[in-house]
């Protein structure tokens, strides 16, 4: 009986002290609401003027355009969370330009390029809110390839080739399997239209096939002694191609927009939307399309002069990392220069969102191989620089394996996480395999070619 009333007296007490403990806890919270409400209020009030209004809409210019230019450029920074890297910029610029260890230059200018991209992919959709996003687009396109211009200018084939491959690979397998296993942990299946994803596969086949074209020709010449008629001949094939796939592009943005447009207005539907994924709406812009011009030009040039010192200090990483250029160009300078379109379609793949992702990651994929490609390759014969559509054997059947893989994925219109599963697992044993991948492998078909013709003889 005692020890009943000891044990119902002792609950008692702990019941008091956890319910105090409770009320304590609820207090310090409501204080610490109360203390960061007023501190937000004070710095509100400091930004206002006398009649209550910010300070970027007083009516005085000497105060109103000032504080709108803060205004303006803080929300422009605040964009995107990998904006912090700006720090980066001047470090690359300045250790790049006094010439210092060309290891601590590349890395630099590496991680300068990842919020630089971020801006430009921020100020081309401002200026498309204005312009339509077709024009955005193809501004995106130019403006974002920054770093493979400057290296076609630099004669660096071997890197605007392996950049130009490995974006397209890292869009249809690194982003659309995130956008696959983040949106499939939260949702059990996601749908998208299938029919718009049937169209962009079957481009990104033709384009397959304007690589393969080349590198199998290539290697059918190879019994041929004059090694300079061979590349004359693939580089009138290549400058061929190169029209006929600007000529698809433009005949697709037709498709897209006028004929067939209303297959494509599910997946432009968040445009108009409260949220795009990247932290501002479709409908309210921050920047006029004079301010997203501007800041435009000012964020490719900063771009270009990163990507100068990122380009001139690759030789030494080449030696001193024991890394072959081809990885470099194809695993980490697409990874870098993609990187504010991967959290964006990651963020909007989550939302179940699934018809934009796919147009972000397929989308671009297809963008680069039927647009900035060819470009370049129009670009380097404008230069006078052998840029053509002939990869290496090795490189072109894993794009032609991961465009395989890609295309049978996305056929039913559905995803779940085990098919991003797949194509991460894929993207990490093509970055294996060219990571041992030499940038001279020599030519495997020649031979084969050279076995069949004497056994026929």
């Amino acid at each position: 009986m005692r020890s009943n009333i000891r044990r119902h007296v002792s609950g008692s007490k702990v019941q008091q002290i956890q319910s105090s403990a409770e009320n304590g806890g609820a207090d310090l919270l409501n204080s610490v609401h109360h203390h960061v409400d007023e501190h937000t209020a004070l710095i509100h009030r400091a930004f206002q003027n006398s009649d209550g209004q910010p300070l970027y809409k007083d009516e005085r210019p000497w105060v109103g355009w000032p504080m709108k230019f803060g205004y303006i450029t803080w929300q422009t920074l605040a964009s995107n969370p990998v904006n912090i890297l700006l720090v980066f910029v001047p470090l690359g610029i300045v250790f790049g330009a006094i010439h210092a260890n060309p290891t601590v230059v590349f890395i630099l200018n590496f991680l300068a390029i990842i919020p630089l991209a971020s801006l430009l992919s921020f100020a081309t959709e401002e200026l498309s809110v204005k312009l339509g996003q077709t024009l955005g687009g193809l501004l995106n396109a130019t403006f974002g390839n920054a770093v493979s211009i400057v290296a076609l200018k630099n004669g660096e084939i071997r890197i605007v080739q392996a950049s130009m491959l490995g974006s397209i690979l890292s869009n249809i397998l690194l982003v659309l399997g995130c956008c696959f296993l983040a949106g499939g942990i939260k949702h059990r299946e996601q749908s998208f239209n299938s029919t718009v994803a049937s169209t962009m596969s079957s481009l990104m086949a033709v384009s397959t096939a304007s690589l393969i074209i080349p590198a199998t020709l290539y290697a059918a010449m190879g019994r041929s002694n004059n090694t300079d008629n061979r590349k004359d001949n693939i580089l009138i094939l290549s400058h061929g191609t190169a029209v006929i796939l600007l000529i698809l592009y433009a005949l697709y943005l037709f498709f897209q927009l006028k004929t067939h447009a209303d297959l494509f207005d599910e997946e432009s539907e968040p445009e108009s939307g409260e949220d795009d994924g990247e932290g501002h709406s479709g409908e309210g812009h921050i920047l006029s399309p004079w301010a997203a011009g501007v800041a435009l030009v000012i964020i490719t040039v900063m771009v270009a002069v990163c990507a100068e010192y990122l380009v001139d200090s690759i030789d030494s990483i080449v030696q001193s990392a024991h890394i072959s250029r081809t990885f470099i160009g194809l695993i980490l300078l697409p990874i870098v220069g993609n990187a504010a379109e991967h959290v964006t379609a990651v963020v909007v793949a989550m939302k179940n969102k699934m018809d934009l992702a796919i147009g972000v990651a397929i989308g671009s994929s297809m963008q680069i191989a039927l647009l900035v490609t060819p470009f370049l390759v129009i670009l380097g014969w404008i230069l006078d620089e052998p840029m053509s559509l002939q990869f290496e054997i090795f490189e072109t059947v894993v794009f032609f394996l991961a465009v395989l893989v890609t295309n049978y994925l996305i056929s039913d219109g559905k995803s779940n996480y085990l098919e991003g599963a797949m194509l991460l697992g894929m993207y990490i044993i093509i970055a294996l395999a060219f990571y041992v991948y030499p940038d001279n492998p020599g030519d495997p078909i020649s031979p084969l070619f050279s076995v069949v013709s004497q056994w026929r003889s």
